[in-house]
């Protein structure tokens, strides 16, 4: 019996901006899986390289890696894009970290919203149908990705794996406790609103007249 991989998801595939880039195909292709792939990439580009000139605000990290995969999954609008987008990210992003290259510096916070937001979005919007709730369900998961990155940064500077900077660690976390939660529905909200419709586009049956 074949596999299915990566099987189309009806909600999202209605309600794409980008329907006319998505293939009909049961199983992803390869150009699906090299969409998704790029788009893993990038989100870990702009996650290292793209500055926001924004440094004060703890947790704006996200705003850079929500939109790459939300365009990725508006191009593919598969289940479990999320998840194959956010393999790509974690080890571009490892590499990065490793590797010695100049850019913005790639953290534990950063490197766990790579790892998270994919998986998130597959599993915020597994039954998303359109309407204003699947743009709440991307608020959800860019706010759920950035209180995940939260807790392992927090813990990591707690143990004195990364430094707190020039502030104690519980003036920042006074700080972070809210402004990652802004930042994550911010970037989730803005992504589903950019890149989805609210409302199913595709056209409906007509009802034939009753005789």
């Amino acid at each position: 019996m074949a596999v299915t991989l990566l099987p189309r998801h009806p909600g999202l595939s209605a309600t794409t901006r980008l329907q006319s880039l998505a293939s009909d195909e049961a199983s992803a292709t390869l150009h699906d899986w090299m969409i998704l792939l790029a788009a893993g990439v990038l989100a870990a580009c702009a996650s290292t390289f793209l500055d926001l000139n924004i440094r004060r605000v703890p947790g704006q990290a996200i705003l850079r890696v929500v939109f790459p995969m939300a365009v990725g999954l508006a191009m593919v609008p598969r289940r479990g894009a999320g998840c194959a987008m956010a393999t790509t990210a974690l080890l571009t992003g490892i590499f990065f970290r490793y590797a010695g290259l100049k850019g913005e510096a790639m953290g534990l916070g950063a490197l766990t919203s790579l790892a998270a937001t994919g998986p998130l979005l597959d599993w915020t919007l597994s039954r998303a149908k359109g309407g204003w709730r699947q743009y709440l369900l991307f608020a959800l998961a860019g706010m759920s990705s950035n209180l995940v990155a939260l807790a392992v940064r927090g813990g990591a500077k707690y143990m004195g794996w990364e430094h707190a900077g020039r502030r104690p660690l519980w003036e920042w976390l006074s700080q972070a406790s809210y402004t990652y939660i802004a930042c994550g529905l911010l970037a989730g909200l803005a992504s589903g609103a950019i890149l989805f419709y609210a409302s199913d586009k595709t056209p409906s049956t007509p009802v034939e007249p009753t005789p």
